[in-house]
């Protein structure tokens, strides 16, 4: 019975602290406060989680899992180039807005003065990300004889620009201006941009 209540109380904890990133914006989480929040005694958190940092990286788990879960099924439900971009970008930046307290995780303001392994294990989330966009754009021409109007490294670094961008808006608005606001029609204008045909062979 207690195995089956460990993972419980794990998740318990991780959604009582993204509440909290939600709720107390920028404010500085203690595991005195997070206890609080779960019921439970700071002691009873560290046997879940050796420090706070642990509890960090199980949120960036989370984010990984979930984003890159779906992303896998865009890529076998979706074979053309733009609509792979488009959907891969519109899922971050719901997911984002769904999750106000993960956004703050993406966007990096509530890792300061955190351990430095996980500011980098969000830049190493968001340079995956840069590197499947990268590769469905390369692909494009092999698939679609369509290839990006600028090279496939700067193209796939605009989008997630693009994307990260709106999700520091988010943040700093305290979750007033959504980062999907106005999204549709931002696409419809880079979308055009993005690829073109391939040159013909002579």
């Amino acid at each position: 019975m207690s195995d089956d209540h460990k993972p419980r109380r794990r998740d318990q904890i991780l959604q009582a602290l993204a509440i909290m990133l939600e709720e107390d914006s920028g404010k500085r989480i203690t595991t005195a406060a997070l206890a609080r929040q779960v019921g439970v005694s700071e002691a009873a958190l560290y046997r879940h989680f050796p420090s706070k940092a642990r509890m960090f990286e199980g949120l960036i788990d989370f984010i990984e899992e979930s984003v890159f879960a779906r992303i896998t099924r865009i890529l076998e439900d979706k074979p053309e180039a733009e609509a792979r971009c488009a959907t891969i970008l519109a899922l971050l930046l719901g997911f984002a807005e769904k999750n106000p307290g993960l956004a703050r995780v993406l966007g990096g303001d509530v890792l300061t003065g955190e351990t430095a392994r996980l500011r980098q294990r969000v830049h190493q989330l968001f340079e995956r990300l840069e590197t499947q966009l990268k590769q469905i754009l390369r692909e494009a021409e092999l698939r679609e004889g369509l290839r990006p109007s600028i090279p496939a490294p700067a193209a796939a670094n605009l989008l997630i620009a693009q994307a990260e961008g709106r999700i520091a808006q988010y943040v700093r608005s305290d979750f007033k201006r959504a980062p999907t606001e106005y999204w549709e029609d931002q696409w419809a204008l880079i979308s055009r941009q993005l690829l073109r045909q391939s040159a013909q062979p002579a």
